[in-house]
């Protein structure tokens, strides 16, 4: 099935919802909808359902306009952030609804099948609330994946779940949708849900859509300021700078020698300098420059350490990879190479990417 959004728009009384915007999912794929919360994602995920009709705009589906098709008439599976199942029925039944509503054959089997997939088959005979919350989302997700419908969408799934369930549910779902036909539309706050998903990724914020493309590319190569900011976790670190003999000068700090590419003058009167956190390194190698400063905050997130550094280039946070401790207000010298600089134009716009370059050339 080929989804495609023609130039949709949703205003809702005087508030623009969504602003002008072209989609065409991959058929077949996983398109990753990232953006923080109010970035427009529910909202177009129901255009897109037909829960709810652009203000301007079309929906197509095969090349077939479907814009004012209601839900019930399109066949499209979804799954929410709340545990939406029938309380009333067993598990089994649940997942097993939508198959009795095309008349299929061999429903118990394949019900057992999914619920194995998804290794919830122990609990076939029992009802919803008998489950965790990890437990109840899995039914949903079987009974998604019983619809069988061509174009599944899920409005961050995973959001209610404490951070084991996400991680292994995040897995399963990476094989069950490379293993399914069907395009999937997957909602997320989270940029590193994205990168485990892969496929392909439309950056949203403010209800625009900033970026579309292979996920990879999208996280390499972000567009703009914008979108840099909204696929980094942690936060991409950004650093004013000027214009140099050999590259540019970070604002307070040491020069980078980078060969920046040729673009009109208006472009190169300032720049950003941007640098993800795990290009920061606590110990030096050839070429790098210092940026020191202080110890303000160091926390430990699963295998990686955070650690926030006050220089005089602004507050910095490093990636480390492991385990390491810090004392507060310590002093410390964090190391960068240039080459893993992003630099954004005086209007925000991407000129270069870590050993890509953009401009005119």
């Amino acid at each position: 099935m080929q989804l495609a959004l023609d130039h949709i728009g949703k205003k809702v009384g005087a508030e623009q919802w969504l602003y002008d915007m072209s989609l065409a999912p991959r058929s077949g794929e996983v398109t990753v909808l990232l953006g923080a919360t109010q970035a427009g994602k529910t909202s177009l995920m129901r255009v897109m359902a037909g829960l709810d009709v652009p203000t301007q705009g079309k929906v197509l589906v095969n090349g077939a306009d479907v814009t004012g098709k209601p839900v019930r008439e399109r066949n499209v599976a979804m799954v929410y952030q709340q545990f939406i199942n029938y309380p009333s029925l067993r598990v089994a039944d649940n997942i097993a609804s939508p198959l009795k509503l095309r008349g299929e054959k061999d429903i118990d089997q394949k019900v057992r099948s999914l619920a194995e997939r998804l290794h919830i088959d122990m609990f076939l005979d029992r009802y919803p609330a008998e489950l965790s919350g990890g437990q109840q989302q899995r039914v949903a997700l079987a009974r998604a994946l019983a619809k069988g419908a061509p174009l599944m969408l899920l409005d961050e799934p995973l959001v209610n779940l404490d951070y084991k369930l996400r991680e292994e549910l995040r897995e399963e779902l990476t094989q069950l949708f490379a293993a399914g036909d069907s395009t999937v539309i997957y909602a997320t706050t989270e940029p590193g849900e994205a990168l485990l998903l892969g496929g392909y990724t439309a950056v949203m914020d403010g209800g625009e859509l900033l970026q579309y493309g292979p996920t990879a590319e999208v996280f390499h190569s972000p567009q703009s300021l914008r979108v840099a900011r909204a696929f980094s976790d942690p936060p991409m670190n950004l650093m004013p700078a000027l214009p140099a003999a050999q590259g540019l000068t970070l604002t307070g700090g040491p020069a980078l020698t980078l060969k920046l590419p040729d673009a009109p003058a208006d472009r190169l009167v300032s720049f950003t300098a941007g640098v993800r956190g795990s290009a920061l390194r606590v110990t030096a190698r050839e070429g790098d420059v210092a940026l020191p400063g202080k110890v303000e905050l160091a926390e430990i997130s699963g295998s990686d350490t955070f650690v926030h550094v006050a220089t005089a280039v602004g507050e910095l946070v490093a990636q480390l990879t492991g385990v390491h401790y810090f004392d507060l207000g310590a002093p410390i010298t964090l190391y960068l190479d240039p080459a893993q600089v992003y630099v954004f134009d005086a209007n925000g716009a991407l000129l270069m990417a870590p050993r890509r370059f953009y401009g005119t050339h």
